[in-house]
């Protein structure tokens, strides 16, 4: 049985994103922060773990992209998982009976319109949706309610008293699987990099320039500052190709223009990002 770290309680979206990319038959290990989730991975104390990386509502989730970036470890894959946000209290609580509301910050933010309607509602941030749902429940809050899945409201035994209330209901979150090594697989027709790149006109751009003449499909660029280098940025970019050997030769050409390049993994496209 595999054994995946995630962040979060049982019940979690990323318990959620380990189940649709590895099946039902796994064993999580439930770490309060990401950066311990790395750190079980690169200490193999764990076959893999599984981070969210960005949101098409709330945007990337930085601090992830730095710890990619600063651990040993390898992404080896990416599962997309639709987000749906319920509004779940302990069964018989009604909405006039609510006055607080627990969640993780990010699952605030995707419900804010839902919540303009409830200006009553106290909003308190919590460390995941999960949690809070397991807050209700195993304190028996009967003026509180939690924004959580689907899955949390079956697992703790919450009736969900406003279901998908999600201001956007296109909310995808976009997951990366890691482990110690590198695999060289066939399969493989997607690389995520970062590299640094000099203050000279146009770097990025030629940077750009090798990716199109070589057919690579730019799916994501990301700039971060670099701690202790003012107005310096490292750049995050995710490339697809059909023919890696053009892949390779790319990655040749621009060894010639960045510095400090770091291929964080190569693995395989998730087709579902293509049907949803």
């Amino acid at each position: 049985m595999k054994k995946i770290a995630i962040q979060g309680v049982k019940g979690a979206f990323h318990e959620i994103a380990a189940i649709k990319y590895f099946g039902a038959d796994i064993e999580t290990v439930n770490c309060v922060q990401f950066k311990h989730v790395f750190e079980l991975v690169q200490q193999g104390r764990v076959d893999y773990g599984i981070v969210a990386v960005e949101n098409t509502i709330a945007g990337s989730i930085l601090s992830n992209y730095l710890l990619l970036k600063n651990s040993k470890v390898k992404i080896s894959g990416e599962v997309g998982l639709h987000i749906t946000q319920n509004l779940m209290v302990l069964p018989g609580v009604n909405m006039e009976d609510i006055k607080e509301v627990y969640s993780h910050p990010i699952a605030i933010q995707q419900s804010s319109e839902f919540f303009n309607d409830y200006p009553q509602f106290k909003l308190i941030e919590w460390s995941d949706t999960a949690s809070s749902a397991q807050k209700i429940a195993e304190e028996k809050l009967t003026h509180a309610a939690a924004i959580a899945s689907e899955y949390a409201a079956e697992l703790y035994g919450l009736q969900i008293i406003a279901p998908h209330i999600e201001t956007h209901k296109r909310n995808y979150t976009r997951f990366m699987i890691i482990e110690r090594r590198a695999h060289e697989l066939p399969e493989n027709n997607k690389a995520s990099m970062c590299f640094e790149l000099t203050h000279a006109p146009g770097s990025l751009v030629d940077v750009l320039t090798v990716f199109k003449n070589e057919g690579l499909n730019l799916t994501k660029i990301q700039s971060l500052p670099i701690l202790g280098k003012p107005y310096e940025y490292s750049f995050y970019v995710d490339v697809e190709w059909n023919d890696h050997k053009k892949y390779d030769k790319a990655l040749n050409m621009i060894l010639k223009i960045v510095s400090n390049l770091s291929v964080l993994g190569e693995y395989k496209h998730d087709e579902s990002f293509n049907k949803e």
